[in-house]
This record gives C-alpha cells, sequence and structure tokens, in this order.
C-alpha cells in the first residue's frame, strides 16, 4: 500500500477509469468498454476538467490506476448556505478490493471537501451494491434520506 497515491485525474486515465465502471454487473450493463473510447466519455470528461466544481480522481499503485471517485463541490442555501460535498462513481479495482485502499481514499476525499469548506458529505449508491453499502456505513455514512432518481 506505500506505492499508492490519490490525485486528480489525468486524460490518460480515462480508459482506466472507464474500464473500473464497467468492471461489475451494473456497471456492464450500462457503460462501454472497448479500446475506442466512446465519445460521450471523452465530452464528460472534458466538462468535468473545465468545472472548477468537479474533481476526477484517481487512486495509483505505482503507475496502475485502481480506483477512481467523482468529487463535486456543491453550493447551496440551505443549511445557512453550506457547501456539500458529492460522491459518485467510485470504483477500487477487484485487485485491491478489501486492502484498506478505500478508506484511504475517501480520506483523502474527505480532506479534499474540508478545504474548500464543505460541511457536510453525501453519495448515492445503488441498493444492489450491499457491500458498497455496509462499506459506506463503517465510514459513518448513514442512510438519513430517501433517494430518488429519473431517467430522462
Amino acid at each position: 500500500m506505500d506505492t499508492i497515491t490519490f490525485r486528480t485525474s489525468i486524460r490518460s486515465d480515462l480508459f482506466d477509469i472507464i474500464r473500473l465502471l464497467g468492471d461489475d454487473p451494473i456497471g456492464q450493463s450500462r457503460e462501454i468498454v472497448s479500446d475506442r473510447i466512446d465519445d460521450r466519455y471523452i465530452s464528460a470528461y472534458e466538462a468535468i476538467e473545465k468545472d472548477p466544481n468537479q474533481l476526477l480522481a484517481v487512486a495509483v499503485d505505482a503507475e496502475t490506476v485502481v480506483g477512481c471517485m467523482q468529487l463535486s463541490f456543491v453550493p447551496g442555501l440551505s443549511r445557512t448556505g453550506m457547501w456539500r460535498g458529492q460522491i459518485e462513481s467510485v470504483r477500487i479495482s477487484r485487485s485491491h478490493r478489501g486492502s484498506g485502499l478505500g478508506k484511504r481514499f475517501f480520506e483523502w476525499a474527505f480532506d479534499r471537501f474540508k478545504e474548500r469548506g464543505c460541511g457536510l458529505v453525501q453519495l448515492t449508491t445503488d441498493k444492489e451494491r450491499p457491500d458498497a453499502i455496509r462499506f459506506y456505513e463503517t465510514l459513518g455514512f448513514k442512510a438519513s434520506h430517501e433517494g430518488m432518481k429519473l431517467s430522462i
């Protein structure tokens, strides 16, 4: 674990990030993992890269991307104008699950949110990911709200 670093992604990480996103039954049904990166991923990456309130992060072991997550810094009026940290698209490679990497990656993310003045961190996870839900609970996350989504 001494060779693990966390950083903002760079364009050359995109293929590895997509590979991580597609590496489970849910991801296989909604991601396109191929040698040629789909243009929609490139457009999304460029939008994230340009937005100062977005950070696409990677965990790197030596020179291999072994984890990813997207951090969003969300301003809000409620709670006296408190900023929130939103975490999405969390994945850890199969080879590194159970090693403590996920906890370290989240601690790194929490520090980024604190640096930006966020007072709350939130995330959503698919109900079909019970292992992820248990992991988030070990970090202190609570299912305090009912999340809802609508595909349009």
